[in-house]
């Protein structure tokens, strides 16, 4: 393969994926499943999209196609997806021959008019938010910010440690579950336009060695689908990873930074005078 496939291309395997995931999935899931059924090389799934203005957004060009065709098959009546993010299937008979002779051809231009506008909506207040993170605040103050959302998230004895020659961990606290479960989380904050690689995993895994066995690393940028199969590498210590669309999306959830004004339909403002109180 030597280009992206076509949204309308995308809508049988990302049906096929959620199947394959047992009818409900990630958007990271999903894409990844996605991938691998219609083996997609990295050169091609790891293709940057691009804004108007010609920069990188915090997505791939895969994952902006295939957030569209989720929509769309959302828009069919096909799958839905919940508050947590999670995408399922509600039509589970439906085939790959009838996503071809019958839903894909009635995809009519009202409706690719109106989630092309949705999803630029959705792109830009996140592209948005994502720049402002990037302008207003400095690694420490980066930093306050992830330690403030840990602790909306419900961790306790959240600790920024970030200092030089600490191996890059930036600081630690506790995950608190149902008020029952609790254990010890070690996190790096890396405010950054690129892409994470699987060095980083490896590299943030060693400090951890010896601290605790479980670990979170954000960023602003991506992760690389190196980093994200060294991430959940079997026999290693697991590492969450939350990218800058995920960053967006919890920082959304929480209010923290993010307004959410509802008219006739959802909008989201980011506001940038938050940010330089971080």
């Amino acid at each position: 393969m030597d280009k992206i496939p076509t949204r309308e291309q995308l809508m049988a395997p990302l049906i096929n994926a959620l199947i394959a995931l047992g009818g409900s999935g990630s958007n990271q899931e999903i894409n990844e499943k996605v991938i691998e059924i219609l083996d997609i090389p990295p050169v091609i799934s790891n293709i940057p999209h691009l804004l108007k203005s010609g920069a990188n957004s915090h997505q791939t060009q895969l994952e902006y196609e295939l957030a569209w065709v989720r929509t769309t098959l959302k828009a069919y009546g096909l799958i839905e997806n919940s508050k947590r993010g999670v995408w399922a299937l509600l039509n589970k008979n439906i085939k790959e021959l009838d996503l071809i002779n019958d839903v894909i051809p009635n995809i009519n231009n009202k409706i690719k008019r109106e989630i092309d506008f949705n999803l630029k909506t959705n792109d830009e207040w996140k592209n948005e938010l994502i720049q402002t993170i990037l302008d207003e605040l400095d690694p420490s103050a980066f930093e306050r910010l992830i330690q403030r959302m840990l602790r909306e998230s419900g961790f306790v004895e959240v600790e920024v440690t970030g200092r030089s020659g600490d191996k890059g961990i930036d600081g630690k606290g506790i995950a608190r579950i149902n008020g029952i479960l609790s254990f010890h989380v070690i996190f790096q904050c890396k405010r950054y336009k690129n892409s994470v690689g699987s060095k980083e995993i490896r590299d943030f895994r060693g400090a951890m060695d010896g601290r605790t066995n479980k670990g979170l690393f954000v960023t602003t940028g991506t992760f690389t689908r190196g980093a994200i199969e060294e991430a959940t590498r079997e026999g290693a210590s697991t590492i969450d990873l939350v990218d800058g669309e995920h960053l967006a999306e919890k920082l959304k959830s929480l209010g923290l930074g993010v307004n959410v004004k509802i008219v006739e339909l959802e909008k989201v403002e980011v506001d940038k005078e938050w940010f330089k109180n971080i």
